[in-house]
């Protein structure tokens, strides 16, 4: 099994950045224990702070991996041509937040993605994305 996590803007910041809100792990550091906790499945990561390239990795992953976990931050709000891309690959897409948006500003509470996806995870901090990768099995 073949997953891809997909992580947008200021996510590289996790572990400085608002620490009561993402916490203090990076997500490098919680990627490996992801890898070792679901070691018989093939974990690849991606970051970008680029709308432009996410879409990319959507497209390249779409059609090729068995899921894609796709955490676009505050493209959520913003993109619709994320959405587009999510709702043309074959690829199922778990949408994940690390903090409940429904419990932050009212323009987090509108989401272009969720309508393409699978499922929505948020809320539970990093373990999120753990449930999304539980989500697949």
């Amino acid at each position: 099994m073949k997953i891809c996590i997909i992580n947008g803007p200021n996510l590289n910041l996790l572990g400085k950045r608002e620490p009561e809100v993402y916490g203090s792990q990076t997500f490098e550091d919680y990627f490996e224990i992801l890898k070792n906790k679901f070691s018989d499945i093939e974990l690849s990561y991606y970051q970008s702070n680029i709308e432009g390239e996410l879409i990319g990795k959507i497209q390249e992953c779409g059609f090729t991996y068995d899921g894609i976990i796709l955490n676009a931050g505050a493209y959520t709000h913003t993109s619709i041509g994320l959405g587009d891309a999510m709702k043309a690959v074959t690829t199922p897409v778990i949408e994940v937040h690390i903090s409940n948006t429904y419990a932050r500003e009212s323009f987090r509470h509108q989401s272009y993605l969720s309508g393409n996806a699978k499922g929505v995870i948020l809320g539970f901090g990093l373990k999120s994305y753990d449930l999304a990768i539980q989500s697949f099995l």
